[in-house]
């Protein structure tokens, strides 16, 4: 282990904000605060926060956190979407000199980032920058991301939440369709993984209807033929009168193209990433496709609708209590390490009780290398599908027990 170096201490976040961000904000800055952190003799003087990510940290738009009491801090962790604010900036190499000026200016010697594979690929660049420049700087990730796609993590903070929002949105919505017959889509948000369109299986009650929706889950992970699609919601329409459709922002066909991509003309973001979630054009188009090629026996052209669920998936306030209690922990493990004199890293969740077949649920938290996170992507183990457009009792037994319990509604 390496010998602490006198510094500040700064954190940031980055990326789409969650219900549970700030929890991990709040749990890197009671890691730090409880050793010592901004008090006389402490190798860390003043714990700072980044507004928004490290656009702040180079306009010089800090704010201390060394002094926030407990109340204020528990208040901010409950709080849903980014206390500091976020960003998707990617920085360049003439980016990262910025960063470096002001980590310089700041006297910043611990470098703390939350966020999901392109904020662990910009800490990476930070670290090596800082390696090369012969700045010691000490450089931690802590993960955050709905989509639930980074390596090694067996989930991501964000996503068991995003996941219960779901859930519960499809089972809400499964009676909002059986109260008035069609066909009924929604877009859930995933651009290369579909965990959390998965999740919307979850909203199948065990106990309940078994001609409950969803009828249909489209993941990245399964190539989408369009063809097959119709002729698949024309199937469950014909024995229900009606059928309740998950359809990732990602799908793609056979070739990795982008459904969504070759539908929307969007502006994109500075990782190069079409706009998806902002638009409802997926989920039109998938409907007025129906709409034309579906011709039931009674000769009346269906009833389809389309949502897109949008933004409402990363930052509802309702968290999952294991996601809300994890993000916390990843916190203050990162903390943790940097403070045992680790000089960089990723955070991550490994499952140590599966939570099903009679075993509780637990995860311990590991410090992983930043290469082993960073720009890339994890995507759903093909034994948690079933078939081309549902998932598996696998995928229930793992996502299950980060969800919670979900609301049961009454029926005649």
């Amino acid at each position: 282990m390496a010998q602490l170096i006198e510094g500040n201490a700064v954190i940031g976040q980055s990326g789409g904000p969650t219900a549970v961000i700030n929890q991990s904000l709040v749990g890197v800055v009671e890691g730090l605060l409880a050793e010592g952190a901004g008090h006389f003799g402490n190798p860390v003087k003043r714990v700072l926060g980044m507004r928004h990510g490290v656009t702040g940290l180079t306009k010089g738009q800090l704010v201390d956190l060394s002094d926030k009491s407990q109340e204020e801090l528990n208040a901010v962790a409950a709080a849903p979407s980014a206390a500091l604010g976020s960003t998707r900036d990617k920085p360049d190499e003439a980016y990262c000199e910025r960063i470096f000026h002001a980590c310089e200016k700041n006297d910043i010697r611990y470098f703390f980032y939350i966020g999901g594979n392109d904020s662990s690929d910009t800490c990476r660049i930070v670290n090596e920058l800082a390696n090369e420049s012969g700045y010691e700087l000490r450089c931690f990730h802590v993960p955050k991301t709905v989509d639930n796609d980074l390596p090694v993590n067996d989930h991501t903070p964000g996503f068991p939440s995003a996941a219960r929002f779901v859930a519960t949105a499809f089972r809400a919505d499964n009676l909002d369709n059986a109260s008035i017959p069609g066909i009924k889509i929604n877009v859930v948000m995933g651009r290369h993984a579909g965990f959390l369109t998965a999740a919307a299986a979850l909203a199948r009650d065990p106990e309940g209807d078994p001609d409950d929706g969803p009828h249909l889950i489209c993941v990245p992970e399964v190539a989408f033929d369009l063809d097959r699609f119709v002729d698949k919601v024309a199937e469950v329409y014909d024995r229900l009168g009606r059928c309740q459709i998950a359809v990732s922002e990602g799908i793609q066909d056979r070739d990795g193209q982008s459904i969504g991509a070759m539908l929307i003309q969007g502006e994109a973001d500075a990782h190069g990433n079409v706009q998806l979630s902002g638009s409802g054009a997926l989920g039109d188009q998938l409907a007025n496709v129906l709409k034309e090629r579906l011709k039931p026996a009674s000769g009346k052209t269906p009833r389809v609708r389309a949502d897109t669920l949008g933004y409402l998936q990363r930052c509802w306030p309702d968290p999952s209590p294991v996601d809300a209690d994890e993000a916390r922990r990843a916190g203050k493990y990162a903390a943790k390490v940097a403070l045992e004199g680790d000089l960089d890293g990723s955070v991550a969740i490994l499952r140590t009780g599966k939570g099903y077949d009679g075993e509780p649920y637990r995860s311990e938290l590991d410090r992983i290398h930043l290469h082993d996170v960073a720009a890339k992507t994890k995507h759903m183990d093909p034994a948690f599908m079933h078939g081309d457009f549902d998932v598996s009792k696998k995928f229930l037994d793992y996502c299950g027990p980060l969800i919670g319990e979900l609301p049961k509604f009454g029926r005649l």
